[in-house]
């Protein structure tokens, strides 16, 4: 028994779900061939055994051929998906936690260049400024076959023992008609309120006909779009009751945005640096002016702001799905009173970010979600202890001292500066992005509480390795900025990390030449430009900052923006000269002999780093494996075996950007499979 409002029952109907946590609906983009199959499953019911009441699968899954997937949706169109997810309702229902799965239509949130070439349909010819795709207004035969669809693929999660459906009414088809924006159709679909909600009125009553009154209905919408001209606050509150007046739906799971650009869509889901929870008291008002089963979610990534949605009466259920891709044993430790222990959440929205760049969602620093076959969440004990020393504590050496502690073996970690952090330590600088350091901080806790021995203030040698007896050594020294990339005036430039670490202060005239594409660049011109500089980012690339992706470039482009910052796409940063107290920065092409000029006063260039291996080549001689790393191994789970020089007395590797400049996420995933194979 327990008072933890977050671990009480709560009656959804006919279902009791264990505890008022739950994982709302996402698309993290582990489909094959559009089914949930294997990994899809592993990634939930991993999730189920650890204690969440319920989780929503797809974010969403596509009702209808002409709504093609553009973020590897499940395609629940398609009669196959009642086998595959019926296997994941069984396997979440054997660990009593309830399932359920969004449905929709994207409507313009998508591409007529994908999967069949459709066109792409809306309730007017508006065009999404996400996805470009310029739809056809539907016609009537377009909106009875898609109610058909939906009421179709509602039959078939039915059919597969799944708790319920979920419709999706936020940027998606549904509430194109619902909005003023989106919708200019004449007739029953258009016009008023109640003519542009009859789409969906229209689609709940097919489902709660065709499945029946024990099968769980409800809508994940928008309650104000906070645009001009579309849907208002009063309009959310108005279509809050109709749809509890309707008797068809069971529960209501709001939202405040829109997602039709970048920025909304930041706004919808923000990311780190944005205040937390920040539409719970707007939600809070939906349930209060309604009194009905209310569910949200939205960067409530802690479990004392969950509880205090449950607890003040906000919400019936709260949604933590990015928290629990950083810790899908979130529930578990709640539970058994090791909240303390939990991975944190720092808000990257790597997980969001590479979804909407075509690929799958995994969280920054816990490589095992997404991969929980071939890259289980728990770490086994070795068969036989050793002793390993890890060069550096950075995110790479953290993640290699807390997995090798794991595993049972005796850790010591030398470390050139007084603190672990590496270049998270320089990010963190940064006010909008010191959730970084929660990466560090949650590594160094666990790594303590298992005994890992930290040298600090040592810059180690070959020596200081030897002298610890080790069986296993590994280089995780990280790399320095690398800015000679200039034909003349490399001498004359400075690092965006000189400017990051605020070893040298900004010029007022400031040229950033960011030939990389990660958060450096663009760290280094915010500070910059914050601090009263003109500055000009000039990239070779199309665009700018490709590594940062689309919700983490928002608040830098809000913040550079209103400093009036210059951005400058496909000129390449050729060399840098003198001239009187200032500086020429001469600008070439990758497209053709041309030349422009700019007179500054600081050139700051971010080209990447270079490892800092010198430690590593000094004792590869002397290493039984000579550094070498068995590559099948290490991408299968398997055990590092490689020995060309047995009679040496350790082996030795290197992980992170000792070996590559990468990002946050390959440094940890690195160490995580490296050493779970030593």
């Amino acid at each position: 028994m327990t008072n933890d409002p977050l671990l009480q029952p709560y009656q959804l109907k006919h279902l009791t779900l264990k505890n008022r946590i739950m994982i709302t609906s996402h698309e993290p983009a582990y489909p094959e061939d559009g089914m949930p199959k294997e990994r899809y499953r592993a990634y939930h019911v991993e999730r189920a055994k650890a204690g969440v009441a319920l989780t929503m699968t797809a974010g969403s899954a596509s009702v209808s051929r002409d709504s093609p997937p553009v973020f590897n949706n499940i395609l629940a169109w398609k009669d196959e998906v009642t086998g595959w997810m019926k296997k994941m309702a069984d396997d979440c229902h054997d660990e009593g936690c309830a399932v359920m799965i969004q449905l929709t239509h994207l409507g313009r949130r998508t591409r007529w260049d994908k999967a069949d070439w459709l066109p792409v349909v809306s309730a007017s010819h508006e065009r999404e400024p996400a996805h470009r795709a310029f739809p056809k207004k539907m016609e009537d035969w377009d909106i009875q076959r898609i109610i058909g669809d939906y009421v179709d693929a509602a039959e078939r999660m039915k059919a597969a023992g799944l708790d319920g459906v979920e419709i999706q009414a936020y940027g998606h088809l549904m509430d194109q008609f619902w909005s003023p924006l989106t919708n200019d159709l004449d007739g029953p679909y258009g016009g008023s309120l109640e003519n542009r909600l009859r789409f969906t009125f229209e689609i709940l009553e097919g489902i709660r006909k065709r499945c029946g009154e024990d099968f769980l209905l409800g809508v994940r919408y928008t309650g104000d779009e906070d645009l001009p001209g579309g849907l208002t606050l009063t309009d959310g509150l108005e279509i809050s009751q109709r749809l509890k007046a309707s008797g068809l739906v069971d529960f209501l799971n709001v939202v405040k945005g829109h997602i039709d650009t970048d920025p909304g869509l930041t706004d919808v889901i923000p990311i780190q640096g944005m205040r937390n929870a920040p539409h719970l008291d707007f939600a809070g008002e939906i349930r209060k002016a309604t009194n009905f089963p209310t569910f949200h979610a939205a960067k409530i990534p802690d479990v004392a702001t969950a509880r205090h949605a449950i607890a003040s009466g906000k919400l019936d259920m709260v949604g933590m799905t990015r928290a629990h891709l950083a810790d899908p044993h979130l529930v578990r430790k709640v539970i058994e009173g090791r909240e303390d222990e939990i991975r944190p959440c720092v808000g990257a929205n790597y997980c969001l970010d590479r979804i909407y760049q075509g690929g799958m969602a995994l969280c920054l620093h816990n490589p095992s979600t997404g991969r929980e076959i071939e890259m289980p969440h728990a770490i086994a004990k070795a068969e036989a202890p050793k002793r390993v020393t890890i060069i550096g504590a950075g995110p790479a050496g953290m993640e290699a001292a807390r997995v090798a502690a794991e595993r049972g073996h005796a850790v010591t970690v030398l470390e050139a500066a007084d603190q672990p952090g590496g270049q998270i330590r320089l990010t963190a600088l940064q006010e909008r992005r010191r959730e970084m350091s929660s990466i560090i901080a949650w590594r160094y806790d666990q790594c303590e509480r298992m005994g890992v021995t930290f040298r600090f203030n040592t810059y180690a040698e070959a020596e200081d390795v030897l002298a610890t007896a080790p069986d296993e050594v590994v280089i995780a020294t990280g790399g320095l900025p690398h800015t000679e990339v200039l034909a003349a005036g490399n001498e004359l430039v400075v690092s965006a990390w000189d400017i990051v670490s605020g070893d040298v202060k900004p010029g007022q005239s400031v040229l950033v030449y960011d030939d990389a594409g990660d958060h450096a660049g663009l760290m280094a011109a915010d500070i910059a430009a914050a601090a009263g500089a003109k500055v000009e980012i000039v990239t070779p690339d199309r665009s700018f900052a490709p590594e940062v992706m689309a919700m983490n470039l928002v608040p830098y482009m809000r913040a550079l923006q209103a400093k009036d910052t210059v951005f400058t796409v496909t000129w390449r940063l050729a060399e840098v000269q003198r001239e009187g107290n200032g500086l020429k920065a001469v600008l070439g092409s990758d497209y053709g002999p041309v030349r422009r000029e700019r007179l500054v006063d600081q050139v700051v260039v971010n080209h990447g780093t270079r490892p800092l291996d010198e430690l590593y080549f000094e004792l590869k001689p002397q290493s039984k494996n000579l550094g070498e790393v068995d590559y099948e191994a290490l991408s299968n789970g398997g055990l590092q075996a490689v020995a060309p020089n047995p009679g040496a007395a350790f082996r030795l590797f290197r992980i992170g950007d000792a070996v590559a400049a990468r990002n946050t996420h390959a440094a940890i995933y690195d160490a995580l499979r490296l050493v779970r194979g030593l």
